[in-house]
């Protein structure tokens, strides 16, 4: 799978990728679940349109987004950034962000999409401030995959830790000069 997702994505199977994820949404295939693959595809890209809400995404957005690949789908660190400029190419030709949203709330349990609202808040608190189109985007993405706000409240708080924890290591690292340096 992890050569699957991190495949090329040149013009025609990116046409047949978006095929594939518009066609699970089609009533005439409801039988047809979308390959953990596909899946994997649309997650990844609702990361990298969270972590490019506000214009620009940074390189520790970017590296985040990695990372989260690289830990959800057991990706080496090659592996996951190939996967993550596929998906930087599908967010940039893709439709709405509620509609990658529905795509993970129709093919994936409760306990995933509520991993991929912590990975959510994960990226966009990385960022260096937040802002308003950034929450309208999550919050978009949250009533799509059916969550709710307590769900999204939760998510923040445990990514609102998980990075406090980070910079805590960060900052006794440096006491001792062998700190970590951004999100690893």
């Amino acid at each position: 799978m992890a050569s699957r997702l991190a495949g090329a994505c040149g013009a025609d199977s990116m046409a047949l990728m978006l095929n594939k994820l518009f066609a699970a949404f089609r009533a005439d295939h409801p039988e047809d679940d979308l390959p953990a693959s596909d899946t994997g595809m649309a997650i990844g890209a609702l990361l990298v349109r969270v972590a490019r809400a506000d214009g620009e995404g940074s390189a520790a957005e970017m590296a985040l987004v990695e990372r989260i690949l690289a830990q959800r789908f057991r990706l080496g660190p090659a592996e996951a950034a190939r996967l993550r400029e596929t998906c930087e190419k599908l967010h940039a030709v893709a439709p709405e962000t509620d509609t990658f949203a529905r795509l993970i709330r129709e093919t994936t349990e409760l306990d995933t999409r509520l991993a991929t609202l912590d990975a959510l808040w994960e990226v966009l608190l990385a960022g260096d401030t937040i802002r308003e189109e950034e929450l309208r985007m999550v919050e978009k993405a949250r009533k799509a995959m059916g969550l709710s706000r307590l769900d999204s409240a939760r998510a923040r708080e445990r990514a609102e830790n998980q990075a406090g924890s980070v910079t805590d290591a960060t900052e006794a690292g440096a006491e001792t000069g062998a700190g970590r340096t951004g999100h690893q």
